[in-house]
């Protein structure tokens, strides 16, 4: 929420009571609440938000702080933790005086979720299970480390701290592919686990293939008598070997042609993608006297 207003969260005004503000608060937090509104995907979210808007405006010297540095110098200086350091919804319970069975359940006077020791529900068991946010740290890849694996050391900022770690790559972790790090996301505001740090790959731009998924292409350029009478070319792989292409008399320009189980290794399987060929026919822009008139009696042939 770093460029987030606090103010805007909660529906209310820069000069807001107190009194408004939990109001506000107390209305959203029970529309949002993920037990409360459980078939919205993004009420977590939202109540997450909410609750970290209130935890400010709600401590005067937290508030004084947002007021006069605003919402990106402020997160500078608190963390998730210290914002809902103090923060006691049990606290909140009593003063919003749900605690005497506002949301209980009607069946067998047995409580709803709700009522059960916070005016969201049972805030204690959520707290357990609300995770902190996940991370995305994109890792620029060339071709050589998809091919082969390799390990890195990646530098990454949570909980408003750095961290150096080293990431085993596995073979084939083409682009958008993803690890997951258990644990080395943003803490939990709520005291439950911290989220997770997902490494996603990105494979940068090859000076020799094209890629696509674990697919690779390549150009390759013959002469005109090559394409016409044939030939055969040396191409390049992935894994440092050179293979001998056969190109079979009257080959057309643009021709793709597939040499099968060379391309990138699939993320934890044994298949590899296939490399393509595109020939290429170089044309000669000019002819010297003694290839025109070569050229002139292979017309005269009718070719």
């Amino acid at each position: 929420m770093s460029e987030t207003s606090y103010y805007k969260e909660l529906g209310v005004n820069k000069d807001a009571t107190d009194d408004e503000i939990k109001k506000a608060y107390r209305k959203l937090a029970m529309k949002y609440h993920p037990d409360h509104a459980k078939d919205d995907k993004s009420a977590e979210e939202k109540f997450k938000k909410i609750s970290e808007a209130y935890a400010v405006l709600s401590d005067k010297e937290k508030r004084k702080q947002y007021d006069e540095f605003g919402s990106t110098a402020f997160n500078q200086k608190y963390s998730q933790e210290d914002i809902f350091r103090g923060f006691d919804f049990n606290d909140i319970l009593r003063e919003f005086g749900v605690g005497s069975g506002a949301f209980s359940g009607r069946g067998g006077g047995r409580r709803t979720s709700f009522g059960t020791g916070s005016p969201f529900g049972d805030f204690g068991a959520y707290q357990q299970q609300a995770h902190g946010q996940d991370l995305i740290y994109e890792l620029p890849l060339t071709l050589e480390d998809v091919a082969k694996g390799t390990t890195k050391v990646i530098s990454f900022r949570h909980d408003k701290r750095s961290e150096k770690i080293t990431v085993k790559i596995p073979k084939g972790m083409i682009t958008g592919k993803k690890l997951r790090l258990a644990g080395k996301g943003e803490i939990s505001p709520y005291g439950g686990t911290p989220g997770d740090l997902y490494i996603q790959a990105k494979v940068l731009d090859d000076s020799l293939y094209t890629v696509k998924e674990y697919d690779l292409y390549i150009d390759r350029s013959i002469k005109l008598t090559e394409a016409i009478i044939g030939t055969t070319i040396s191409i390049p792989t992935i894994e440092d070997k050179e293979l001998n292409l056969k190109i079979p008399p009257a080959t057309k320009h643009g021709t793709k042609m597939r040499l099968s189980g060379h391309g990138l290794p699939q993320m934890n399987g044994k298949k590899k993608g296939d490399l393509y060929v595109s020939i290429n026919i170089n044309i000669p822009k000019s002819l010297n006297s003694e290839q025109k008139e070569l050229v002139e009696k292979l017309a005269a042939t009718g070719i």
